[in-house]
């Protein structure tokens, strides 16, 4: 190596020429990569956007850190040719040269002018830009670009991304949000009417909001990946806009339930009118076969019969007039609920029908019974007995009279059950005193 300078031994020729190709490929690349920088879509976009906010804070640094990038590069070609321009003096480099070049690519001889950093208002390796130089090494130099060209880089690609993927989702939602606003306008789903209406307006609000803070402020939707130290790594931050298509989704299905109304509304208004009707026949013959339990039972609690709710047939008067006039959001809601309460009157009519009626089926039960023990004792010849003939003929007129205890009629029939099945040798067991009381006929 021979002579020894401040930046260490001397480089000879092999070594001289290894530096300057490696650092040519190095410049070849670097300019690459600022040449693709200078032409990114993201930065274009930047350049021309009416910024806010954290992208505003980040474009500026961003833009001086492009800036100085380009001062180092044009610094670091600089020392480049010239140390090719000293390499080829000669062919054979003579010990100044080889001293030269040694300082020029391993020492701090690469000078950048302090007002290029205040031009950019970006810090240098030495402090603030103050200074009226900055002495660098081609290897710090690069380093440098190399750290200015990553962060430079990162902020581009994070605000392209989210302009790449944010501002036409927003535009293809607010599309679809067009047109089931025009749909739910044309059932009647109106702001102020419906809350259907009022969620539209609201999502048409938020989607406008977010698509002007998307363009203006993109970073701000910018979601960084942990542990991350590639440029761009991370991804846009869909929250409110996946928030607002959920509930745009949810509203649709609203507005097709009212389509779903319309298409069947009429059918739905006559089968509500027909189970109605059927309530109300029910109820009326409930009335008749009270009076008539009246009429032929004595002694039992028959309950009070009431009448058709006149509400229903108002609400379901309210219902077609909702359908003649169009008003489908209205009428959905009336509809679902009318269907309900008719069931629900149905089964109060039929519950009532067999309340009332029951005496009727206990006497009937009763008569039942008494021709079934007679008929069987006239199998068995002993129809002629005369306690038997007795027995029966009490309990018959008892229950073939009106009005008709059931109490009493209930207790002649089992004294003519006891007394048949005395003189058929199994004697049943009346209430009151243990066991239970055959009420299932003669048998076999």
């Amino acid at each position: 190596m021979g002579v020894t300078g401040p930046t260490g031994p001397v480089m000879d020729r092999d070594e001289v020429d290894r530096a300057l190709a490696r650092l040519g490929a190095e410049h070849e690349a670097i300019e690459t990569s600022l040449l693709a920088l200078q032409d990114h879509a993201g930065r274009r976009l930047l350049e021309g956007a009416g910024l806010t906010g954290v992208t505003a804070e980040r474009w500026s640094a961003t833009e001086a850190s492009i800036t100085l990038l380009w001062s180092y590069f044009d610094a670091y070609s600089g020392a480049l040719r010239t140390a090719r321009e000293i390499r080829a003096r000669r062919r054979w480099s003579s010990r100044e040269d080889l001293a030269e070049l040694t300082e020029l690519l391993r020492g701090e001889s690469v000078t950048v002018a302090g007002s290029a950093a205040a031009t950019a208002n970006a810090p240098t390796l030495h402090g603030g830009p103050g200074r009226l130089s900055e002495h660098y090494s081609l290897a710090t130099l690069v380093e440098r670009m190399n750290q200015l060209y990553a962060t430079s880089l990162d902020m581009v690609v994070a605000a392209d991304a989210v302009w790449s993927a944010l501002p036409a989702r927003i535009d293809l939602l607010s599309a679809e949000l067009q047109r089931t606003r025009r749909l739910a306008h044309s059932v009647g789903v109106r702001p102020g009417e419906h809350p259907a209406g009022d969620d539209l307006e609201r999502i048409t609000r938020t989607l406008t909001k977010l698509r002007e803070q998307v363009v203006s402020d993109p970073l701000a939707f910018w979601l960084p990946a942990e542990g991350s130290s590639a440029p761009g790594g991370g991804r846009p931050d869909t929250t409110v806009y996946d928030r607002e298509a959920r509930a745009l989704e949810e509203v649709r299905r609203e507005i097709d339930a009212v389509l779903a109304v319309r298409q069947d509304a009429e059918q739905r208004i006559v089968r509500l009118r027909d189970v109605l009707s059927r309530a109300d026949r029910t109820l009326a013959e409930a009335r008749t076969a009270r009076g008539e339990v009246l009429a032929k039972i004595a002694a039992t609690e028959v309950p009070v019969v009431s009448g058709p709710p006149t509400v229903l047939q108002e609400q379901l008067a309210t219902a077609a007039e909702y359908r003649r006039h169009a008003q489908w959001h209205r009428l959905s809601p009336l509809l679902e609920s009318l269907e309900q309460k008719a069931e629900d009157e149905l089964l109060r009519a039929r519950e009532s029908l067999t309340a009332v009626t029951a005496p009727l089926a206990v006497r009937a039960e009763l008569r039942g019974r008494l021709d079934a023990y007679k008929a069987k004792v006239a199998r068995l010849g002993l129809a002629e007995d005369p306690e038997l003939v007795e027995k029966y003929e009490k309990a018959r007129r008892m229950l073939w009279s009106a009005p008709c205890d059931l109490r009493v009629a209930e207790q002649a029939v089992l004294r003519y059950q006891q007394a048949a099945a005395e003189l058929l040798g199994t004697a049943p067991r009346v209430p009151g005193q243990g066991g239970p009381v055959d009420r299932t006929g003669p048998g076999a």
